[in-house]
């Protein structure tokens, strides 16, 4: 069983893929300083552009872990979140309220996806 790891540093890999799965470490925003719907959405483009990178795409995604700040935002980050998904590809989704690594972000995601 092979296991690739792409764009890899001391600390994790940004994907890794194994035994037709693709796993993407926490992605945040591009911006900390934007709100909710800017953040979701910067966010919500970088998964977009590494399952693509790793042969697979949001209507491929099998899980999704999604960490809020605060659920007061939960309403916000959802909007964004079902504006994104295509119609009838929705993964597997938990979603908690987490205290973050800095803290101007408001949500990260992790997500599980299968190679196309």
């Amino acid at each position: 069983m092979t296991i690739e790891r792409i764009q890899t540093a001391t600390r994790m890999s940004r994907i890794v893929k194994h035994n037709g799965t693709v796993y993407l470490c926490g992605q945040v925003c591009a911006d900390a300083e934007q709100g909710i719907t800017e953040q979701t959405q910067t966010m919500l483009d970088k998964v977009e552009l590494l399952l693509n990178e790793a042969g697979s795409s949001k209507e491929h995604m099998l899980s999704a872990t999604i960490y809020v700040k605060s659920m007061d935002y939960f309403a916000d980050m959802n909007a964004v979140w079902d504006a994104w998904v295509p119609a009838g590809h929705a993964p597997a989704r938990a979603c908690v309220e987490a205290k973050m690594a800095r803290d101007a972000l408001l949500v990260e995601i992790s997500v599980v996806a299968a190679i196309k």
